[in-house]
C-alpha cells in the first residue's frame, strides 16, 4: 500500500522561505488527526521540509528524503501564486523553476527506493502539492492534474494503487483547513 499526504497547514511567513515553514496550530491539529488514518505499521517518509516532516511526526518515526521536496522555484510571496502554479502544472516554463521532468524523476526514484525498503509494510509519504501532482499525473490515470492540485487541502491523504493506476482520497481533513 502507498499513501501520499499533502502536508498540514504551515505558518505563512513572507520573511521565511517556504521550504523552512513549520506547522501552525491548525496544522498541528491536522497532523494529530492523521493518527486515525495512517496504518500503525507503516514506514513514514517525508520531504526534508519541516511542514511535511511535522505532518507525520505525531504518528511515529519519520525518515526524510529530499526527493519528496516541493518543486524548487523562484517564486515571489505576493501575487497570484495559484495562477503561476496552475500554469506550471499545465506546461508553462517559469524561469528559476525546476523542470517538471526532473521533479517527476526524483519523486519516482524516491517512491521506488522506499517501496523496496518498506517491503510488505504500507508506505506513507508526506510531500507537497505540485510535486505530488506532477508525479501522480505520470504514475496514475489522474484525469485532471490541475483540478486535483487545486482541490488539495492541508492535510489530505490519498491511497495510490500503482498496478491499477488509481489514486483515491482516503480522507479530506477539510475540518482543519484555514477558514
Amino acid at each position: 500500500m502507498l499513501f501520499l499526504i499533502r502536508h498540514a497547514m504551515p505558518v505563512l511567513d513572507p520573511e521565511v522561505p517556504p521550504e523552512q515553514w513549520e506547522l501552525d496550530a491548525v496544522g498541528q491539529e491536522g497532523a494529530e488527526s492523521l493518527k486515525q488514518v495512517i496504518p500503525a505499521n507503516a514506514v513514514l517518509v517525508s520531504s526534508q521540509e519541516p511542514k511535511a516532516r511535522q505532518t507525520l511526526e505525531p504518528t511515529g518515526h519519520v525518515f526524510t528524503d529530499i526527493r519528496f521536496n516541493e518543486v524548487a522555484r523562484d517564486e515571489p510571496y505576493h501575487g497570484d501564486y495559484r495562477a503561476r502554479r496552475r500554469a506550471y502544472l499545465t506546461g508553462t516554463e517559469h524561469p528559476g523553476w525546476e523542470p517538471r521532468e526532473h521533479v517527476v524523476a526524483r519523486f519516482d526514484a524516491g517512491i521506488k527506493h522506499w517501496r523496496t525498503h518498506a517491503v510488505t509494510q504500507p508506505l506513507v509519504v508526506a510531500t507537497h502539492g505540485m510535486a505530488m501532482t506532477l508525479w501522480l499525473a505520470t504514475a496514475t490515470d489522474l484525469a485532471d492534474p490541475t483540478s486535483f492540485w487545486a482541490d488539495l487541502r492541508p492535510p489530505d491523504v490519498f491511497e495510490v494503487d500503482l498496478t491499477a493506476r488509481t489514486v483515491d482520497r482516503v480522507v479530506s481533513t477539510r475540518l482543519f483547513q484555514v477558514r
